[in-house]
């Protein structure tokens, strides 16, 4: 059994007892998400929302709050004195996904 959930502007794959990274979320660790389910697939039986499937969410558990690795962003012209470095390091929250309710 899987299902597809979106959150963040993304989609992601998800089956129970699945840990993923997604965009951050505004909740402490240790605190239960519910997530809406876009399509539910069950031994060959596929359930496709528009655009949610009615009464099926996904249950997560929070894992940690985190950042990711930093990036370096370095612009540079050529011949004019112009440089600009920058850093950048996402926050990411970690999930692992409990149930698949639908």
């Amino acid at each position: 059994m899987y299902a597809i959930i979106c959150t963040g502007g993304k989609q992601y794959r998800v089956e129970n007892g699945s840990v993923l990274k997604v965009e951050k979320l505004a909740v402490e660790e240790g605190a239960t998400v519910k997530f809406d389910v876009l399509l539910i697939a069950n031994e060959g039986e596929i359930k496709v929302g528009s655009p949610v499937v009615e009464g099926a969410y996904a249950e997560a558990t929070v894992v940690k709050n985190g950042k990711g690795a930093k990036i370096d962003i370095f612009k540079y012209k050529a011949k004019k004195n112009e440089r600009k470095r920058q850093g950048h390091r996402q926050p990411y929250t970690e999930v692992k996904i409990e149930k698949i309710v639908g």
